[in-house]
């Protein structure tokens, strides 16, 4: 699930920046001429900018919607021309951002602009000859090659969507398990290596040259607070929600030792990595029958059914989820919206299913791509994207840079808040499911371990990515130790080894698509983080006084008022501020997500009486 709105998050921010190098010196020159080294010249030249991306992407917006709802070779074409041209201009916008953003007396807000333009590009490429070419050629081969990798199974090949659904498949033995895990990792990481090393010195010149000490560094600049602070911040939210991360691990560990034996998973120490269900053990779901509480697996309903029984089509599951804004005190969504978006896949050509947010124009233009399936995932689905939408028409009346969330992990953040909101409180309200269905306290404990399975068990994976990935950028990490500061990191934060001794020369980072894809991680640890905090916000708002889980907020005003103070606010203040409008706080905190898994903590703790913790 992504959001797609071509504003900052498809110019400014473009995965691979490579200039433009003599249609970029002559207008720079004409630039400085026009927009003097000066505090007003640094502003205008900024309006400038805000509308020339504007102006361009209305238009990017509609071929990119056009290619992913019709896919040919046409429109693959458009597409791939419209982003060259989107990423030329973020680049050069960039290189120009970083000459205008060392003028002293700056106004705060144009500095704060500057500040986005130049440190929004995750690749850079330096202006030396033959660099960019050299850096495209490198970032395009990584990605074909994780694209193109296979592990095995039982010595026969498997790709990488199959090898994926595998690991998750309870019926496979731990040496199948181990075959899989290593073989992907040797097959699809080992080979990146060397590019991989290269790529990473070319990108830290390119950082140099917009005024960063290195990439990592430059990552971490985008949001309102020093770097070594932002660090700082995530360490501090992840010792909140530690104790009960290690608590999962205990139980989950004592469960797969009375599975497996003490052979293949002993009771103490780091669990194997291959036998959580997923191939880098970041969500272990596919796991929870294993681990499941005794009589746990009947809740009382079943949401699917709940569905059939409606005899809800797929637009009326959209409306459904529009009615959830609508009880807040949002205004209804344009007409445009139900006639433009895509909500079922065509018969008669391919299509991009993959569920996303879209808003065109940074108007009112917004809509939803999805293949729905009449089923409870798809239905969480819809309302996580209407999440997306009314953050984007919320904030429609910002400056062009300001047209997105507050911070990277603001968006996804809002999108799963909502996806929290459907408690069986909340389909009561909305004459899905009847009172007396309601599932007991008793069933409170299965239902959150399965939750927890996917959302707790995440938290330090989405930490340590770019954890490594800085010390990559810094140097503290070289090339020599990529593989064993990997691990480390892996066993430290989330206490997890290897099924079999891996090589010195490995590169088992590359077998995470977004090591080789250069996808900034710390977004998604946020998003976890953020969307408890955010729903949290929101019960408190309504004055719930049961247990945190079964919250239902649908209907009251005062929360929709509260939220849309942050929605509205975009990116144009500190995401602080943002947070503070509906959380009544400034700081990111892990608080909300122990407090809403607490009964599940009391009972590991129980479980686990008397187990060795730690690893």
């Amino acid at each position: 699930m992504k959001l797609l709105s071509v504003s900052l998050a498809a110019l400014a921010t473009a995965t691979l920046a490579t200039p433009a190098l003599a249609d970029h010196h002559e207008e720079a020159e004409m630039a400085q001429a026009e927009y003097p080294m000066t505090p007003q010249g640094a502003a205008d030249w900024v309006a400038m900018v805000e509308q020339t991306m504007s102006d361009f992407s209305l238009e990017a917006a509609q071929i990119y919607w056009v290619n992913a709802t019709y896919i040919t070779q046409d429109t693959d074409a458009l597409a791939a021309r419209v982003g060259a041209e989107g990423t030329e201009m973020s680049v050069n916008y960039a290189l120009e951002a970083a000459k205008y953003a060392g003028i002293e007396g700056l106004d705060a807000d144009v500095k704060r602009k500057l500040d986005m333009l130049r440190n929004g590009i995750v690749l850079p490429a330096p202006t030396t000859d033959g660099a960019a070419t050299e850096l495209n050629e490198i970032a395009t081969s990584l990605n074909s090659q994780y694209g193109k990798g296979k592990g095995t199974l039982n010595g026969e090949e498997i790709n990488g969507s199959d090898i994926e659904a595998e690991m998750g498949n309870l019926e496979r033995t731990p040496e199948e398990l181990a075959e899989m895990w290593a073989s992907w990792h040797t097959n699809v990481g080992a080979p990146m290596k060397d590019d991989y090393a290269r790529m990473v010195e070319i990108a830290n010149e390119g950082a140099v040259e917009l005024g960063f000490d290195n990439v990592g560094t430059m990552w971490r600049s985008g949001y309102d607070m020093p770097p070594e602070e932002f660090s700082d911040e995530l360490e501090r939210m992840w010792q909140e929600v530690a104790p009960l991360y290690q608590s999962l691990h205990t139980y989950v560990r004592a469960k797969l030792n009375e599975k497996y034996g003490e052979a293949i998973q002993p009771a103490n120490g780091a669990i194997r990595a291959d036998l959580l269900g997923n191939m880098w053990a970041q969500e272990w779901g596919n796991i929870y029958p294993l681990v499941a509480p005794e009589g746990a697996g009947d809740i009382g309903y079943d949401l699917t059914e709940l569905i059939e029984e409606k005899g809800y089509s797929e637009v009326e599951m959209v409306r459904v989820g529009e009615q959830f804004f609508s009880s807040l005190g949002f205004e209804p969504l344009p007409e445009t919206f139900y006639e433009r978006s895509m909500f079922v896949k065509p018969a008669d050509r391919e299509v991009v299913c993959h569920a996303s947010a879209w808003d065109i124009d940074n108007k009112d233009d917004i809509r939803i791509k999805m293949c729905i399936k009449k089923n409870a995932d798809d239905f969480i689905t819809i309302h996580h994207e209407l999440g997306h939408n009314y953050y984007q028409r919320a904030y429609n009346e910002q400056d062009y840079l300001h047209l997105t969330g507050a911070n990277d992990g603001f968006h996804e953040a809002i999108g799963d808040m909502i996806a929290l909101s459907i408690t069986p409180e909340y389909l009561v309200q909305i004459d899905m499911l009847d009172r007396d269905e309601v599932p007991g306290a008793d069933k409170d404990i299965g239902l959150l371990l399965r939750q927890a399975m996917d959302k707790v068990a995440f938290l330090p994976f989405g930490l340590l990515v770019d954890k490594w990935r800085w010390g990559v950028f810094d140097g503290s990490i070289t090339p020599a130790t990529y593989n064993s500061a990997w691990h480390d990191l892996k066993r430290e934060y989330q206490g997890i080894t290897p099924p079999v001794d891996r090589p010195a020369d490995a590169f088992d980072p590359g077998a995470k698509y977004h090591i080789p894809g250069n996808t900034p991680y710390t977004r998604y640890f946020l998003a976890r983080i953020l969307q408890f905090q955010f729903y949290k916000a929101a019960c408190d708002a309504a004055g719930w006084e049961g247990p945190l889980h079964r919250c239902s907020f649908y209907g009251n005003d005062e929360v929709g008022e509260k939220l849309n103070a942050m929605l509205k606010m975009g990116a144009s203040k500190p995401w602080s501020d943002a947070l503070e409008a509906f959380t009544g706080t400034r700081e990111m905190s892990g608080e909300a997500l122990v407090e809403y898994f607490a009964p599940l903590k009391a009972w590991l703790d129980e479980q686990n009486a008397g187990k060795p913790t730690g690893w």
